[in-house]
């Protein structure tokens, strides 16, 4: 028998399967995916690798064929469906197989077991009375203090036994050498949960959520697995959707992954899901040790766990009978992979799903455009939820227009309305939360008098301020001087926003000396438990104002909250990406949904310097068909995503000429070889940060109509890299559809 086996090396020239033979001592101990030690090139060097398949037959000389040496050590095997599933990613995504693999492997290596030792009494109760009064006699004291403990319950704890009673472990040794108790080990797993019981509410179902659901359980039931999008306002209750479908899946033996974008929305989530389905749950998450994620997948393969929860990384989780996937906040770009390969966890779910026949569930109150088009092609079932479930209003919302608080002379951060809001609030001992948008901070310039964002006349996104007075394009590579006057309106007071949740801390606490006040930011939260402890202290009303970035909004539940500001809207309005207009809708609709959440009506105040854009109007409105009609309009007139598909090449080097000459040469060979001309071919040009670390970066992007098409012409692609001497020194990367511009 052979093996087929990847080398653990990333270079794309080592990306092939080598044929191995299997020794007499390892047959019927290999299986897919088993980690083995190679011999590998002219020294036969040991290195490790993973087996992707089997065969009788000797694909070149068999005298030439190496023998595998041995198993690895702690290694932990993959799946053959999660290897089947990697070949799909290498294919869809770029990179090569072993990335593939790796990002597949849940684990990468065993953990030592945590062992938790106990001490049993061996004794009955008048033997160990008999005893007692023996070491009471001889006056040893420690020996009759442990004794007693144990004839008062014969069985503790060894660690709690040593404190509470400062034993040292020479006592517990004696007495187990004369047979009066015993020293038992038993595993035990590092559960990342602090679960406190809670009784669970009664639920009472709307009729939207009843459909949602009777449709989902009568396809099930008729083994119709599809991906299906519930599209619910905020606080219409879609995870108890989610909690009844899963449920459904439960019942019929099959295991369930259930996807959350932060981890800050972890807390919350879990308590939920335990509450309903108690110990068969557990997490994963990057902030867990080596040791509890390790546990988390044995207790998986023992069958101790029917449904994990986590970010994209749990979509790997080896279940032997997967029913379900949900993704929650299905839009949050924190789904797309930054390594390679840069795959997206919503595409990568359905087709693990599509393996494995199971069903996947989107959830989301402003779906991305992908999937909302995707229902619109048939390809996905939408489900709606338009009601809140208690039926609370959705909250009021304000536009504050900063050029007006300007012309006024109020150059404060706080507009006069929510200025005036916070004050009752505080009055009325409600909470409040004030959410800082701070994405696409790579510096736009815009005018604080009328509004104008300085834009690329070539792709229509706005431009990046760089060092030396110039402002580029990142798509294009356009460039032209940083302005000092308003082109528009000739103002001097052009140029980018700085402020930062710390400012705005230190602001709101010189207004409002006697607010309790809470920031959540990457500062406050990046030990372990940062995040719970924040929410915890805001859930518990020991705060008044709580003030964040962008974790603030997504998916928490507070009653008591019925204000939400919004300062500076326009931050993502206008990134150097084409996708800034959605983001903004997002964050708006999101944030906006904190509010009234409760008995109490909601009010929202959105600041902004362009109170005209279609995203802020479309989000006050809470209205996702109009936005959705006027982007993908936009969209579809400038060829982006979903309406056309697009493709990055990012390539990195040493020698900055040498990356240029190559990127051309790459372009060149991209139109040469697109025959059909279905595709566009933009660049090369600058990415927004040109240079890191002495390494300089390029970027191409290419478009069509058909994903198939793109990813056609990255096989090529490859294959002109693989052969040409002229990239051995360069790193390139392919990202499909890219979430981040470069």
């Amino acid at each position: 028998m052979y093996a087929d086996i990847i080398i653990d090396i990333t270079h794309e020239k080592l990306d092939k399967v080598f044929q191995y033979r299997i020794p007499s001592h390892l047959e019927g101990m290999l299986k897919v995916g088993t980690e083995v030690v190679v011999p590998f090139g002219k020294g036969n060097k040991e290195i490790n690798g993973y087996v992707t398949g089997f065969s009788e037959r000797a694909e070149y000389a068999p005298e030439k064929i190496k023998e595998i040496l041995r198993i690895a050590e702690e290694s932990v095997a993959i799946e053959s469906r999660l290897v089947a599933l990697a070949a799909w990613m290498k294919e869809s995504y770029g990179g090569t197989m072993i990335q593939a693999l790796k990002t597949v492997l849940p684990i990468k290596k065993k953990e030592r077991a945590k062992e938790k030792q106990k001490v049993r009494l061996l004794l009955t109760e008048s033997e160990g009375k008999e005893k007692l009064e023996l070491y009471l006699h001889k006056n040893q004291r420690a020996r009759a203090r442990l004794l007693a403990a144990l004839l008062d319950q014969p069985e503790q704890d060894y660690d709690f036994l040593i404190h509470k009673l400062n034993l040292t472990r020479s006592v517990i040794k004696a007495l187990e050498e004369q047979k009066v108790l015993i020293l038992e080990s038993e595993q035990v797993y590092r559960n990342p949960v602090i679960y406190r019981q809670k009784r669970q509410k009664e639920i009472i179902y709307t009729e939207e959520q009843k459909i949602a659901i009777r449709k989902f359980s009568g396809d099930y039931d008729r083994k119709i697995y599809k991906t299906y999008l519930l599209y619910g306002v905020t606080g219409s209750g879609k995870t108890e959707v989610y909690m009844e479908m899963i449920a459904k899946v439960l019942n019929d033996g099959r295991q369930a992954i259930v996807l959350i974008p932060e981890i800050a929305l972890t807390y919350q989530t879990v308590m939920r899901f335990y509450t309903r389905f108690g110990e068969r749950v557990s997490i994963l998450n990057s902030r867990m040790s080596q040791g509890e994620r390790y546990d988390q997948m044995e207790r998986v393969k023992k069958g101790e766990v029917d449904i994990m929860i986590g970010p994209r990384s749990a979509l790997f989780t080896p279940f032997e009978k997967l029913g379900l996937i949900v993704i929650d906040e299905e839009h949050e770009p924190t789904y797309k992979s930054e390594q390679v390969p840069r795959f997206h966890a919503r595409e990568t779910a359905i087709e693990r799903a599509r393996m494995e026949g199971a069903s996947v569930v989107l959830g989301s109150a402003t779906p991305s455009l992908e999937a909302f088009y995707a229902c619109e092609c048939g390809r996905y079932q939408m489900l709606r939820l338009k009601m809140r479930t208690r039926k609370q209003e959705l909250p009021q919302v304000y536009v504050a227009d900063m050029r007006e608080e300007l012309k006024h002379g109020n150059r404060s951060i706080l507009s006069d309305r929510l200025e005036e809001l916070m004050q009752d609030r505080l009055d009325k001992k409600e909470q409040m939360m004030l959410f800082l948008n701070r994405r696409g901070y790579a510096g736009f310039v815009s005018c604080r008098a009328c509004g104008y964002v300085v834009k690329c006349p070539h792709c229509d996104v706005s431009l990046s301020v760089h060092r030396g007075g110039k402002m580029v394009c990142h798509y294009c590579g356009y460039e032209t001087q940083t302005v000092r006057n308003c082109p528009s309106c000739g103002s001097t007071y052009i140029g980018g926003f700085r402020a930062g949740t710390q400012q705005i801390e230190e602001i709101v606490k010189r207004k409002f000396p006697q607010a309790r006040v809470l920031r959540m930011d990457m500062d406050t939260t990046k030990n372990k438990g940062g995040h719970e402890k924040i929410l915890s202290k805001f859930a518990d009303e020991e705060a008044d104002i709580m003030i964040g970035t962008q974790m603030i909004v997504k998916g928490h539940d507070f009653p008591n909250v019925t204000l939400v500001g919004v300062l500076a809207a326009d931050m993502s309005l206008y990134s150097d990406d084409y996708r800034s207009g959605e983001r903004t809708f997002q964050l708006l609709t999101q944030a906006a949904g904190r509010a009234g959440r409760g008995r109490s009506p909601g009010e929202v105040v959105i600041q902004t310097y362009s109170p005209e854009h279609y995203s802020i109007q479309m989000a006050a409105r809470q209205d996702y068909e109009g936005f959705y009609e006027k982007e993908m309009n936009y969209r579809d007139l400038m060829g982006y995503p979903p309406a056309s598909q697009l493709m990055a090449v990012l390539m990195t080097g040493a020698d900055e000429v040498r990356l240029a000459t190559a990127a051309e040469y790459l372009k060149k060979y991209a139109v040469r070889v697109n025959t059909g001309e279905e595709i566009q071919v933009i660049g090369p040009a600058s990415p927004s940060v040109g240079k890191v670390n002495d390494v300089y970066r390029k970027v191409l992007y290419l478009k069509s109509r058909e994903y198939k098409e793109l990813v056609w012409i990255k096989n090529h692609m490859e294959r002109y890299i693989e052969i040409n001497r002229g990239f051995a020194d360069m790193r390139i990367q392919f990202d499909f559809n890219p979430m981040n511009i470069f």
